[in-house]
């Protein structure tokens, strides 16, 4: 009878196997506490136990579907980590990154350095899988949250998050603003992580992105640009006196972003902030209305 792995063992395989076909290393270490479902202490002392026959064959299934075609980590766990919370996620909303909390960051601070707990009004702008407004309100209660997708898959698995963390946010379904608009609806923040891709860039996105990510949330026409136009354009009417816009950008828009922005608000004040890695990576803009 053939002698089972040790959890050592699976890990070092597994390992091993990504590193031969230039996958990263470390998804090993979290499918495999995956498909143990061990928390990280647990599975450090643990790795002299053995590897169940069915669990161990799972997990190489996963080690190999990802090897084979990029699939994301996230996409065989079902969930990502966001601002400190789980966050589940499918095919078809963006994969939250690590660049996005840094938005979250700006914007709460901005909430708690101008407005101290008053109830304002945010909205979240292409919510995707909901993680910048169920954060903002789990950081902030008082705040009154709202978000937009105009994907119906998208705005289930938003819901579904939203439920499974207690957040109370209102979600709708349209293009960008456009509920709001309807509704005749204004709040005080706008924030969005838009697509912001250009088509022409799509070929030196890696498999993992480009071939599982929703394009709906990845690319814009116009240089990447389409969806803060479209975003600018309507926040004319969405926007209250002395309100924000909080984006995140590609790296090289920053100046293009300020200048729709300062063209629709000419007395708008514009700051492009940098990510951790010393990029352009954001937008905040007060608007004053004159």
């Amino acid at each position: 009878m053939k002698e089972k792995m040790s959890i050592y063992e699976a890990l070092r395989w597994a390992s091993s196997f990504l590193e031969e076909r230039n996958r990263e290393e470390k998804v090993a270490e979290i499918l495999l506490q995956h498909h143990l479902q061990m928390s990280k202490a647990e599975f450090l002392s643990s790795l002299r136990e053995k590897v169940e026959e069915s669990v161990l064959k799972s997990f190489q299934w996963d080690i190999q579907a990802h090897a084979k075609s990029g699939i994301p980590v996230q996409h065989l766990t079902g969930e990502e980590s966001f601002y400190g919370r789980p966050f589940s996620v499918s095919k078809h909303v963006l994969i939250p990154r690590q660049e996005t909390e840094e938005l979250v960051e700006g914007v709460l601070s901005l909430i708690q350095k101008s407005y101290d707990k008053e109830p304002i009004k945010v909205v979240d702008v292409g919510t995707g899988s909901g993680v910048i407004a169920i954060s903002l309100k789990l950081e902030e209660p008082n705040l009154n949250i709202r978000a937009v997708d105009i994907s119906e898959e998208a705005l289930l698995v938003a819901n579904q998050n939203a439920e499974r963390l207690g957040a109370d946010v209102t979600f709708s379904q349209g293009n960008f603003l456009q509920p709001l608009l309807e509704q005749g609806e204004k709040v005080r923040i706008i924030v969005s992580n838009p697509p912001y891709i250009p088509y022409s860039d799509a070929d030196s996105l890696s498999d993992t992105v480009k071939n599982f990510d929703p394009s709906l949330a990845l690319f814009a026409e116009e240089k990447g640009l389409a969806a803060y136009q479209e975003i600018i354009v309507q926040a004319k009417e969405v926007l209250e006196q002395d309100g924000w816009l909080a984006f995140e950008i590609g790296h090289e828009q920053g100046a293009d972003v300020q200048q729709l922005i300062q063209w629709t608000f000419p007395h708008s004040e514009v700051e492009i902030r940098k990510d951790m890695n010393g990029k352009d990576r954001m937008v905040f803009a007060h608007i004053i209305k004159k």
